[in-house]
């Protein structure tokens, strides 16, 4: 039987019947109420959160990983330029190609300049001769090229103001496809090769530049 009241913070047992029979009451089973102390709800709140231990946990969604920053199809190490107190300077670096393909750079521009120009230094009727480079300057995919005295490099001709150790000059080199690339260079002192540029022609026609040793 179910005893009114006794499903809320009650247990129901059963007893023989003459341990709980009230007078005049007819033999047999009855129910008797036990009350559930605090400590019993406690016991019980344990149990059924074990029975849960089988569940699964959904852990939260990682965020999205940030991509990483796409490098520059070309950049150059260690620019600088050439001191010079009037007339034409140079500039110099390492120009590394961080592409797989080859990236050309057809011309150069810098505000300290008018006329700057890709050149190139060759041998020509026993002198080495300074001129244009054809087709601008290549550099293999995954490669670098050397800007340096006595080879390819960007020519400053009727510079603005006088280059100083440590001027910084800005530059900027536009490529084949478009694409640009800009730049600070660090004057300079340079001892060798402080040539004189003279105006000159090789053999296939090319205008160029003489080299010399005097110091104009």
């Amino acid at each position: 039987m179910t005893v009114p009241g006794c499903l809320s913070g009650m247990a129901i047992e059963r007893r023989p019947a003459a341990a709980c029979r009230l007078p005049g009451q007819k033999r047999g089973i009855t129910m008797s109420v036990r009350r559930i102390t605090p400590a019993g709800i406690l016991v019980a709140a344990v149990v059924a959160l074990a029975g849960c231990g089988s569940q699964s946990t959904v852990a939260p969604a990682a965020a999205p990983a940030t991509p990483a920053p796409t490098a520059p199809a070309l950049t150059i190490t260690d620019p600088w330029v050439k001191t010079a107190k009037k007339g034409m300077s140079a500039a110099f670096g390492t120009l590394v190609n961080n592409t797989d393909a080859e990236v050309t750079v057809v011309s150069a521009a810098s505000s300290l300049s008018p006329k700057v120009e890709l050149h190139e230094v060759v041998e020509s009727a026993g002198k080495m001769v300074m001129r244009p480079k054809e087709g601008g300057i290549v550099i293999p995919a995954r490669g670098t090229h050397q800007l340096q005295p006595g080879g390819d490099h960007i020519m400053l001709m009727g510079v603005t103001e006088a280059v100083r150790p440590g001027a910084e000059i800005p530059f900027t080199l536009t490529l084949k496809d478009g694409g640009t690339l800009e730049f600070t260079a660090v004057g300079k002192d340079f001892a060798g090769g402080q040539e004189n540029y003279q105006p000159g022609t090789d053999p296939k026609g090319h205008e160029g530049m003489d080299m010399g040793e005097s110091h104009g």
